[in-house]
């Protein structure tokens, strides 16, 4: 029974660590952000950074759901709990700063918009 626990853990630590990757933007952002010169690339941009902050929110809420899970079944994940509790914690953290990361980048280029021709 303990080692059916175990491996269970170890199959939900597996699964977050997957999790875990971040890589919201799979178009070249370098060559996207330095070859932007137009108010409708510039609004690309910040769509894009936009959606990526509701893709980072969205992550955000499905890790303070299984956090929620963990501290409720704490007793079930045994001395795993607890390392269980914070990497969900890490990733509400990374994922929150990824959003307001991706926010201000699209704050950034809201104001492009304006300037450019």
């Amino acid at each position: 029974m303990k080692a059916c626990r175990n491996l269970i853990a170890l199959i939900i630590i597996g699964t977050l660590t997957a999790c875990a990757h971040m890589n919201p933007h799979p178009m070249d952002m370098t060559q996207a952000v330095q070859s932007a010169t137009t108010k409708a690339d510039h609004e690309n941009l910040a769509k894009h950074y936009e959606d990526t902050a509701k893709q980072m929110q969205a992550k955000v809420l499905e890790h303070k759901k299984m956090l929620e899970k963990y501290q409720d079944n704490a007793a079930a994940y045994g001395r795993q709990a607890a390392d269980l509790e914070s990497h969900c914690r890490n990733l509400i953290s990374s994922y929150e700063e990824a959003e307001r990361a991706n926010l201000s980048l699209a704050e950034i280029h809201r104001k492009m918009v304006l300037e450019a021709k």
